[in-house]
C-alpha cells in the first residue's frame, strides 16, 4: 500500500510539474514576446509554442513516462518510515512548491532557447521563428524527460537507483526517437510547424533541458540537509 501511494505521488509530481512548465512557457512567452524577439514575418508577436506542439508533448512526452512510474520499484525504506497521518494531503505544500519551481525552470530554459535563436532578444540570434520555436519545443521535451527522473523521489537523488525501472527508460528513449521524427520528417514539419535542427542545436536543447535535473538535485540536497 505504501509503495502504491508513493507511485501515485510520483505520477502526480511529474504530470503537475510538466504541465506547469507548459503553462508558464506559454504565459511568460506571451507576456515577454516583444523582449524575446518573437515576431512573425509581418512583425506581429507570435506564440512560443503552437497548439499542436503542446498536444504532442501531452500525448508523447507526458503519457509514457507517467505510466511507467506506476511500475517503479518500491524504495528500500518504504517500511521503515513512520505511519502517514490520516489527515495528510496527497499533494502537500512542499510538493506544490516543487511543482512551481520545476515548472518555472522548464519555462525559463525553453524561452532562453527561443531567445538564443531569434534576432532582437536578450541574446542576438539569426534563425527564423520556425527554427527557434522548434528548438524551444525540443528543449521543453528534453526538460520533461529529465524531469521524469526527478519526480521519482521528492528528496532522494535522481541518480540513486536510476536504472531500476526499464519501462521508464524505454518510454524516454521512445519519446526521443519520436521527437527526432517530428522535427526531421517532412510530414512532421507540416503537421507540427517544425523545422529541422542542426546537431549543435540538438546539443543545446538537451543541455538547456537538463537544467531541470541540476536544479532539482540542488533542491533535494537542501531538503535533505534541512531534515537533519
Amino acid at each position: 500500500g505504501r509503495g502504491i501511494l508513493d507511485n501515485i505521488r510520483k505520477f502526480l509530481r511529474y504530470l503537475l510539474s510538466s504541465n506547469m512548465g507548459e503553462v508558464l512557457t506559454v504565459f511568460l512567452g506571451v507576456v515577454g514576446a516583444g523582449l524575446l524577439g518573437q515576431r512573425g514575418e509581418g512583425g506581429e508577436l507570435v506564440l512560443p509554442l503552437l497548439a499542436t506542439q503542446i498536444l504532442w508533448i501531452n500525448l508523447v512526452t507526458d503519457s509514457g513516462p507517467a505510466l511507467a512510474m506506476g511500475m517503479d520499484p518500491h524504495s528500500e525504506d518504504v517500511m521503515a518510515r513512520p505511519p502517514r497521518r490520516a489527515g495528510e494531503r496527497l499533494i502537500n505544500a512542499r510538493m506544490w512548491s516543487g511543482v512551481l519551481q520545476v515548472g518555472l525552470v522548464m519555462a525559463l530554459a525553453t524561452l532562453a532557447c527561443i531567445d538564443i535563436h531569434l534576432p532582437g532578444g536578450f541574446i542576438e540570434g539569426s534563425h527564423s521563428i520556425a527554427t527557434a520555436r522548434t528548438a524551444g519545443f525540443t528543449t521543453l521535451v528534453f526538460a520533461q524527460l529529465f524531469n521524469c527522473f526527478n519526480a521519482r523521489s521528492e528528496t532522494a537523488s535522481a541518480f540513486h537507483g536510476m536504472f531500476l525501472n526499464p519501462w521508464l527508460w524505454g518510454s524516454v528513449l521512445l519519446a526521443i526517437v519520436l521527437q527526432v521524427a517530428v522535427v526531421h520528417l517532412p510530414a512532421g514539419n507540416v503537421a507540427f510547424g517544425t523545422a529541422p535542427l542542426a546537431p549543435d542545436e540538438w546539443l543545446l536543447c538537451a543541455a538547456l533541458g537538463s537544467s531541470v535535473l541540476w536544479y532539482a538535485e540542488a533542491r533535494k540536497l537542501w531538503l535533505r540537509a534541512a531534515a537533519r
